[in-house]
């Protein structure tokens, strides 16, 4: 079980990627960001989304699906920002 400092900074790693890149970080990814082995990426981000956020994953998969307000898979919603249009919303 991870502390509250750690989910936050997960939270943070996951937004940020969205923001600059316009999708989520696999879990590889952000144990890499934040110093942690591959399994503490997969367990921290499985605990992340299961906190309550409005987040989830595929089923059976450790994949990010959606991660309020951005959506990892194309949607009919699309978001832009200062005439850049890389995002899609839930």
């Amino acid at each position: 079980m991870f502390d509250l400092n750690m989910l936050d900074r997960a939270y943070f790693t996951t937004m940020q990627s969205f923001i600059a890149t316009g999708r989520a970080l696999h879990y590889t990814e952000l144990a890499a960001a934040l110093g942690l082995s591959m399994e503490d990426g997969r367990q921290l981000l499985r605990e992340l989304m299961g906190s309550g956020i409005p987040a989830w994953q595929h089923a059976g998969t450790d994949d990010v699906v959606s991660f309020a307000p951005f959506h990892n898979l194309p949607t009919q919603y699309r978001i832009t920002v200062g005439g850049e249009q890389k995002w899609f919303a839930q």
